[in-house]
């Protein structure tokens, strides 16, 4: 099944790039490009797409808004969005997490690491680029002073295992092989812990994880 791709990006030079990426791949094609935020909102809610690329800075509406619009708490039939950026824009790359996206990656990630992350975020998965994991969330979280809410019930020892992995960045395969269960058992972990947590998906459990101070020392 072929997945359908908006981009969205104020430089005509990037949307070609990623265009010519995306469709290299054989199950991935682009339906749209939109060069603001506001013609992304416009664009996403008619096409309806798998997954929206969308760039943090844009003209007329940001990434963080355009997210909001799209996946944000209240919206009927979100649609997914992956954050395409550049590490020195932190703030706004949080805020978008804050507003629904389901995945970062930096716009320097390469090809395959961009096919993975639609590829993650159309079968309703995240991908975080481990380096935004590791350095954005752990540098943030500190500065909002740790003000992660309580779980509706306590993690266990192996549910804790499991949410340190994933803000470290692991995929659903490597936190199996580093804990010596099946993919099955992960994706079983991870739905019990978003409803303990009441996130949406795993890129809320990473930063929940940074939030809570969970990953000090880590």
């Amino acid at each position: 099944m072929t997945i359908k791709v908006l981009l969205a990006d104020d430089q005509a030079m990037v949307r070609g790039g990623l265009r010519l990426i995306l469709e290299d791949q054989d199950d991935i094609t682009v339906i749209g490009e939109a060069a603001d935020g506001a013609e992304a909102v416009d664009l996403a809610r008619r096409l309806r797409p798998d997954v929206c690329l969308v760039d943090i800075r844009m003209p007329r509406l940001d990434g963080i808004a355009v997210t909001r619009a799209l996946a944000g708490p209240g919206v009927p039939d979100p649609l997914r969005v992956v954050i395409v950026t550049t590490f020195d824009l932190d703030e706004y790359v949080y805020g978008a997490l804050r507003a629904g996206a389901v995945g970062f990656v930096l716009k320097d990630a390469g090809p395959a690491l961009l096919a993975e992350a639609v590829r993650a975020a159309s079968g309703g998965d995240a991908l975080i680029s481990p380096s935004i994991t590791l350095r954005l969330l752990r540098s943030l979280a500190p500065a909002r002073g740790g003000t992660a809410a309580e779980p509706a019930q306590p993690l266990s020892a192996r549910e804790v295992e499991v949410v340190r992995a994933i803000a470290r960045g692991r995929t659903n395969q490597e936190i199996g092989a580093g804990l010596f269960i099946s993919v099955s058992t992960v994706k079983s972990h991870l739905a019990t812990i978003q409803g303990k947590l009441r996130v949406r998906n795993r890129v809320e459990i990473a930063a929940w994880a940074w939030e809570s101070r969970l990953m000090d020392g880590a």
